[in-house]
């Protein structure tokens, strides 16, 4: 039978993972940053060994990898696995939107401009390089729960907010990625809500939402590519 001392360590752990995972998904520790197991050691009062162990559950969820002769360092994103999960979400997302669609009330609109302008304000932010790119996209995610929270469809919502767990996961913001995204994610905003207050049919809104989110997608896997061979787009 364990003693106290297992319950400590135990804790220690799940103080460590808390920690560096608030951090990874924050934006706080970057693609690339190095994890220094004695530093985060120290900081937490602990051994290495709790830290350790922490990282390497970190490292099953896909958020740290181990590099040779570097250590643990935070992962970065892994375009395969974003465009699996934007597609879906596009898919689920649209679909959740086009259902809510009868349900939304002039209060779900106002809020979901209200959100819009708050996005729009920090355009300026952005083009200066000072916008938090974390709380931007915190304020998209909350504009899109905004049109799809009255869905009927109980599994639909539950499929979009896994997909939105999985981006998460992937701990990345698009925004930070490609800062140029943020004008036009803000201009289809606009144009979603005008086709919603136009009076348009499900369909057709699920189809915009759905674009929405495809476009967003395009223009990562473009800097993606661009990234991995800039001779190609010189």
């Amino acid at each position: 039978m364990p003693g106290p001392e297992a319950g400590v360590a135990t804790s220690k752990v799940e103080l460590a993972y808390e920690l560096v995972r608030e951090r990874i998904v924050s934006g706080r520790y970057t693609p690339g940053y190095r994890l220094v197991l004695g530093a985060l050691a120290r900081e937490l009062g602990s051994s290495s060994v709790p830290v350790r162990e922490a990282v390497r559950r970190l490292e099953a969820e896909g958020l740290v990898e181990f590099e040779r002769h570097v250590g643990a360092t935070v992962r970065g994103l892994d375009p395969v696995e974003y465009r699996w999960t934007m597609e879906t979400l596009a898919v689920v997302e649209g679909a959740a939107v086009g259902q809510a669609l009868a349900s939304l009330t002039a209060q779900d609109l106002a809020e979901a401009r209200r959100l819009n302008d708050l996005l729009r304000a920090e355009l300026a932010g952005f083009d200066r390089g000072e916008t938090d790119t974390q709380w931007f996209s915190q304020l998209n995610q909350r504009f899109h729960r905004t049109l799809a929270a009255r869905c009927p469809n109980p599994h639909l919502l539950d499929l979009v907010d896994r997909g939105w767990h999985r981006l998460a996961t992937l701990r990345t913001s698009v925004f930070s990625l490609v800062p140029d995204r943020t004008h036009r994610s803000v201009a289809e905003h606009d144009a979603l809500l005008d086709l919603i207050a136009s009076g348009a049919g499900a369909a057709e809104v699920e189809t915009a939402a759905r674009e929405h989110r495809a476009a967003t997608l395009r223009s990562v896997l473009a800097h993606e590519a661009a990234t991995r061979n800039p001779e190609e787009t010189a």
